[in-house]
């Protein structure tokens, strides 16, 4: 009888699982930047009515991906209309680590062109039918955490921004003038990639503009901790990390909750 009752509510916990993701609606959609055709990501449930608060998510040093996807994914069973931004145009996606790093460069050592594509892509998030335009935030993971920051330094319009294990440097700290946004870093404590005189440079910068900012790091946790598919070897400088995945995750619905309240 028990093994019965298991069975059934596992059962109805999986129809409840396959309902969800039906309500879904996802698709590709292209937008431009100056003459530069993108290839962006939408995801929202279309059973909600209204305008809705949106997520911009900006991908990894190797483009928009399936983990990317799925990121928008969940937000969108959250309630959100999420949207994948394509910072290095449409067909661009890096196979390699060396691809990655050549391609994610161009951009780290062009601002204004990161900060141009990433505010196309809020630009095309802003403009669709069913989101309210005054209630949107960005997040990104990894390269796109360090995009999504520039985007606040920008002075784009935007609620609120969190990076999720993203570099924190800045060739124009001055910027942070500008901010609008409030931000929320999520950074793996020991990530070999962000040395600590960067994160005292990113507290200096953020206390002298007086922006809103929460900065919360995670113990035991490296670069990538988010994507299950960084691995799970500390010492390789990038790996998963369940708790710090699941806390980060939980800790942006915290900000969302508080930037989007009317």
């Amino acid at each position: 009888m028990k093994k019965l009752s298991f069975t059934i509510v596992f059962l109805l916990a999986m129809m409840a699982l396959a309902a969800s993701a039906q309500q879904i609606k996802t698709q590709v959609v292209e937008y431009k930047e100056g003459n530069t055709t993108l290839e962006g990501y939408m995801a929202y449930d279309p059973s909600r009515k209204g305008k809705l608060p949106a997520v911009l998510v900006v991908h990894e040093w190797n483009g928009l991906s399936d983990y990317t996807r799925k990121r928008c994914d969940q937000l969108a069973r959250m309630g959100y209309v999420a949207f994948a931004a394509d910072i290095y145009g449409k067909g661009v996606r890096p196979k390699t680590a060396q691809e990655s790093g050549a391609e994610a460069g161009k951009y780290k050592n062009n601002v204004p062109l990161l900060r141009q594509r990433v505010n196309a892509a809020l630009a095309q998030v802003k403009k669709q039918p069913n989101v309210d335009a005054a209630r949107v935030a960005a997040i990104g993971y990894c390269f796109g955490g360090t995009t999504v920051l520039e985007l606040a330094r920008s002075g784009a319009e935007v609620a609120g921004v969190v990076s999720f294990h993203g570099g924190l440097a800045t060739p124009s700290p001055a910027d942070a003038q500008k901010i609008k946004a409030k931000v929320l870093v999520a950074h793996g404590a020991i990530d070999p990639f962000v040395p600590q005189t960067e994160v005292d440079a990113f507290f200096k910068e953020m206390n002298e503009a007086q922006v809103d900012y929460q900065f919360i790091a995670y113990s035991g946790a490296v670069h990538a901790f988010t994507n299950p598919e960084a691995g799970e070897d500390p010492k390789q400088g990038a790996a998963y990390h369940a708790a710090a995945d699941r806390r980060s995750w939980e800790a942006m619905k915290l900000f969302f909750a508080e930037i989007f309240k009317k």
